[in-house]
């Protein structure tokens, strides 16, 4: 610790350095305890000073805590400040921090108000839909508002059913299908055709996935694909396929001469 005091204007107390910053006397002696902050120097009568140099360390540390780094991160990333290329270094490091910050903050203000929109739109208090409504927007699962539309008995075999993985994955092919159903049904490609037949078969393949082939669960799913209500864009693309998928599932079936829903 410098002893040696040539311009007293160039030094700070503690008390002042904190008020200066924003912060209290006890903040930056337990940061001097710690070794990520120590006073420049000592007055002769023993009280410990700062200078500018520590005031810009002390914003770096104050920076990193906001973000949620913790001190010992922060203690291992500090750098030297001495030259203006390293205190550059430091500002254009935070500021991407910041971004990324600003970004994560974005998103999750975004999660709140969809939220917010689909509770809005539910009859009861309903917290295991909640609950699932707020674990599908974590993680980014486009389809999440689709759950308000299902009955408890139909989430409780999802989840039982799917994981977070199995449950994207089967999402983004049924999806796929979808698209690939409605592009035909806007070029016009007959029902009997031999790609509707695939796509038809690959449709119904998803469904039977979807129920681990229990046939006594389609009248559930053909409610649920029924309900006019869903009357966003993906509900309007999803009753153009339906359209579509239901005279290639038709054809198909008559091809194969069976009426699972007679046996269902």
């Amino acid at each position: 610790m410098q002893k040696d005091i040539k311009t007293a204007s160039e030094y700070m107390t503690v008390g002042e350095t904190a008020k200066k910053m924003g912060t209290t006397v006890r903040t930056l002696q337990y940061y001097d305890k710690k070794g990520l902050l120590s006073p420049s120097a000592v007055s002769e009568g023993g009280r410990r000073l700062y200078t500018y140099k520590d005031m810009v360390r002390l914003h770096e540390i104050m920076s990193l805590k906001t973000l949620g780094f913790s001190l010992e991160d922060i203690k291992k990333n500090l750098s030297s400040l001495e030259t203006p290329k390293e205190v550059v270094q430091v500002l254009t490091d935070q500021e991407t921090k910041l971004k990324e910050e600003i970004q994560r903050l974005s998103q999750s203000l975004t999660a709140m108000e969809a939220l917010k929109q689909e509770v809005m739109q539910m009859d009861a208090v309903d917290f295991k839909k909640y609950a699932d409504i707020i674990v599908n927007l974590r993680m980014k699962n486009d389809y999440y508002w689709l759950i308000k539309y299902f009955d408890d008995e139909m989430l409780n075999y999802i989840r039982k059913r799917f994981d977070q993985k199995s449950g994207l994955s089967f999402m983004k092919r049924f999806q796929r299908v979808i698209d690939h159903a409605v592009s035909m049904k806007e070029k016009e490609i007959p029902y009997d055709s031999k790609e509707a037949e695939e796509t038809a078969k690959e449709f119904w393949n998803l469904i039977m996935e979807f129920i681990d082939g229990n046939l006594e669960m389609l009248p559930q799913l053909v409610s649920f694909g029924g309900k006019n209500k869903i009357g966003n864009q993906w509900g309007q693309r999803q009753a153009a396929a339906n359209e579509y998928l239901g005279k290639a599932l038709e054809a198909w079936f008559m091809k194969q001469g069976i009426n699972p829903f007679e046996e269902g």
